[in-house]
């Protein structure tokens, strides 16, 4: 039987009727099984996104399934998906002792993929989309193969530990063009470059979310002009450095080096770039950790090629006993700790636990226990002197870490004490040594100098004021005629008898320089 046109449509309609009035009447049977792989995209405001991955399973109205953030796996604690609205909880112990940290998802459904909103216990919530994604897109690339390890022809920079300033502690993300200009102009107002302090070092989150058509890294919104950047640093009579990771991707989760090693180089090069941090990061899912001298190597070897003059910081947090192979791989400094904090126990706890491995530097080549927290507003005045001292006493690199723009005058003259640089920047580069105890309250740390004088420093780790002793007999100056300055107060120090004793305050140190008549 032929059905006319109106029949067609009427039955037409009656179809699609019957199959969305069941749904009508019950909503969430209408909505797709969420079982899948998915990706959680919050834009971060430089056109970037920080990603995690969901890998998820549903049954009924229950949601389980674990989140996938770099090669950690956290399971799913309660999730539900009713009525086109997702709740998921994830829950994270991490540390020592055991500290857990719990992230809440919700959202709706708003096509084929969720409007959530992310809040994590103690932090501001942020908004992203939920999508379906590939397992293969929580992967790292593939591992590309490493060089034969060999020795990188010294690049005779950094004789003294360089001097600078880096954005990480003071405004980690939220660093821009703007902000490096103005701290470059600060340096040279300050009187910070008349001090020595020259590069002015952009960490993590400058690079934008992909490479162009022929690999090429640029930078994200924030940065616009890396090359105009670095010309106007120059303009400064200052040098400037940039951030990058072995890995895929940063620490912040932006573009690596991994596979581009000589191609970043050439572009930092061509950009005008004069120091490099290369962070370990991501390149933990694809490389061993005995394999990290092989992976900076790579990268040490690019930049000698580029003919350009810049130095390079191995940022790997002491792993593998860098102090013995950093030199070797091209390295002018190496971190010998994980991350610093601006308060009393990180500083002292990193500070005091360098003198077993100060016997590696040399001039070229330095032991770095990360940034100068100096001003940021975690310690006293009398601790922020201790980790001055203490950096100086161990010929680290001195790179402030505070907004140079706005520092007090206090700040500025425990950042710019020439005196106390003089002792970080000898140029023979002799380890420090720790004559006390190392568990001892009264630490005495001398080091010997260019000129033939001694270095001293009168350390108190306790939280109440004491005195500290050096015996002279302990440094081979028992029975000389010695003479003694006090390298904070710019005063000279009467020494006579066998020992010098000092009243040093809490967390505080009196720093020396005695020179034998």
């Amino acid at each position: 039987m032929k059905l006319s046109a109106r029949a067609l449509r009427l039955g037409l309609m009656a179809a699609v009727l019957a199959s969305v009035l069941p749904f009508l009447a019950n909503p969430s049977s209408a909505q797709n099984d969420l079982t899948g792989f998915w990706v959680f995209r919050v834009p971060i405001g430089d056109g970037n996104f920080r990603e995690s991955f969901f890998d998820l399973k549903q049954e009924g109205e229950q949601i389980t399934g674990k989140r996938i953030e770099d090669s950690r796996e956290t399971p799913i604690s309660d999730g539900n998906f009713r009525d086109g609205k997702l709740h998921m909880v994830v829950t994270r112990t991490f540390g020592s002792p055991p500290q857990t940290r719990q992230t809440v998802y919700q959202g709706t459904l708003e096509g084929d993929k969720f409007v959530l909103t992310a809040q994590t216990s103690g932090r501001q919530p942020v908004k992203g989309t939920l999508e379906h994604s590939r397992p293969e897109a929580a992967l790292p690339p593939p591992r590309l193969p490493l060089p034969q390890l060999h020795d990188v022809p010294d690049n005779g920079l950094a004789r003294t530990p360089p001097m600078g300033w880096n954005s990480w502690n003071k405004f980690a993300g939220k660093v821009d063009d703007a902000t490096v200009r103005a701290i470059a102009d600060a340096m040279v107002a300050s009187g910070m470059q008349k001090a020595g302090y020259v590069y002015v070092n952009i960490d993590d989150t400058w690079e934008g979310p992909q490479r162009d058509a022929s690999g090429n890294v640029a930078g994200n919104t924030k940065f616009p002009n890396m090359k105009a950047l670095a010309a106007y640093v120059h303009s400064k009579g200052l040098k400037i450095g940039i951030y990058s990771s072995p890995g895929p991707k940063t620490c912040a989760g932006y573009e690596g080096s991994y596979g581009h090693e000589e191609q970043d180089a050439r572009t930092y090069a061509a950009w005008g770039f004069d120091y490099l941090k290369y962070d370990w990061c991501s390149a933990s899912r694809i490389y061993k950790d005995e394999e990290m001298p092989a992976v900076y190597q790579k990268m040490g070897d690019a930049l000698l090629k580029t003919g350009r003059p810049i130095v390079f910081s191995l940022c790997q947090y002491g792993s593998e006993d860098v102090w013995k192979w950093g030199a070797k791989v091209g390295g002018n400094l190496w971190r010998t700790t994980g991350d610093i904090s601006d308060n009393w126990r990180s500083m002292s706890g990193i500070g005091f636990s360098q003198f077993d491995i100060a016997p590696y530097i040399k001039p070229g080549h330095w032991n770095d226990p990360d940034m100068l927290e100096t001003g940021n507003g975690g310690m006293t005045a009398d601790e922020y002197r201790t980790h001055m001292s203490l950096w100086s006493m161990l010929a680290a690199p001195l790179l402030a870490g505070n907004d140079l723009r706005t520092m007090s005058e206090e700040t500025k003259e425990l950042l710019t004490n020439g005196e106390v640089i003089a002792i970080d920047q000898d140029p023979d580069g002799k380890p420090a040594q720790r004559l006390s105890d190392p568990n001892a309250a009264a630490t005495v740390v001398v080091r010997s100098l260019h000129d033939g004088s001694l270095a001293v420093g009168l350390f108190n780790r306790a939280a109440q004021p004491q005195s500290v002793t050096i015996q002279w007999s302990s440094v081979n100056l028992a029975g000389k005629k010695l003479r003694g300055r006090d390298l904070w107060k710019h005063s000279e120090v009467p020494l006579s008898g066998d020992a010098y004793t000092a009243d040093v305050p809490a967390h505080g140190v009196v720093l020396l320089k005695v020179i034998p008549q």
